[in-house]
C-alpha cells in the first residue's frame, strides 16, 4: 500500500468520491499548516495553516498513482486561490501533498498536462507531505451519513453522480 494526500476544497466530497475507487481507502483530516493537533474549529478559523485533505491508502496493484491525480483535478476547480465554491479560506486550497520524489514528478507533469485544459492559471501547490492529523470522527463518512443534510444534497451528491459516471471502469 501506497499514501497519497490531496486538499480539494471541503474533504466531504473528496473523501466520498475517493472511497469508491477500487483499492483506496480514504479518510479526512488536515496537513500543511504549523499548530500541533489541529481540530475542525481551529483549522476553520484559518489560524493554523492547515489544509482540510484526504488521505489516501492505496494499492498501485489496482489504481495508479496518476489514475488518482486524473480524479483529483476532475472533483474540484483547481484554479480558483484558497476557495472552492462558497468555502472560502486557505483551509480549502488546492494542494497535492506529495509523499516522495515520483509523486512530486507525476504530480507537475500531471499539473502541467492540466493546464492545458483550463483557461486560468491553475493554482495548486506541490507541497511535500507533513504530518497527517485524522478529521473527527463525525467528519469519516460524512456524506454517507448525512445524504440529505443540505450542503451535501445540493452539492455533493451531483457531483459525485458525475464522477461515478466518469470514472466507472474505477469505481467498486
Amino acid at each position: 500500500m501506497e499514501l497519497a494526500t490531496f486538499g480539494a476544497g471541503c474533504f466531504w466530497c473528496i473523501e466520498s468520491a475517493f472511497n469508491q475507487v477500487q483499492g483506496v481507502s480514504a479518510l479526512s483530516g488536515y496537513m500543511g499548516g504549523h499548530t500541533p493537533s489541529p481540530n475542525y474549529r481551529s483549522v476553520c478559523s484559518g489560524t493554523t495553516g492547515h489544509a482540510e485533505v484526504v488521505q489516501l491508502q492505496f494499492d498501485p496493484a489496482l489504481v495508479s498513482y496518476h489514475d488518482l491525480l486524473q480524479i483529483f483535478w476532475f472533483l474540484h476547480d483547481p484554479t480558483t486561490l484558497n476557495r472552492q465554491g462558497n468555502d472560502l479560506g486557505t483551509q480549502y486550497r488546492s494542494v497535492v501533498f506529495y509523499h516522495n520524489d515520483l509523486q512530486l514528478q507525476q504530480a507537475q507533469q500531471s499539473k502541467a498536462a492540466q493546464q492545458l485544459l483550463w483557461q486560468a492559471p491553475i493554482v495548486t501547490e506541490l507541497s511535500p507531505a507533513s504530518t497527517f492529523y485524522p478529521a473527527e470522527d463525525y467528519h469519516q463518512g460524512y456524506f454517507e451519513q448525512n445524504p440529505q443534510q443540505p450542503y451535501c444534497s445540493i452539492l455533493i451528491a451531483p457531483k459525485l453522480a458525475k464522477f461515478r459516471q466518469h470514472f466507472a471502469a474505477l469505481l467498486n
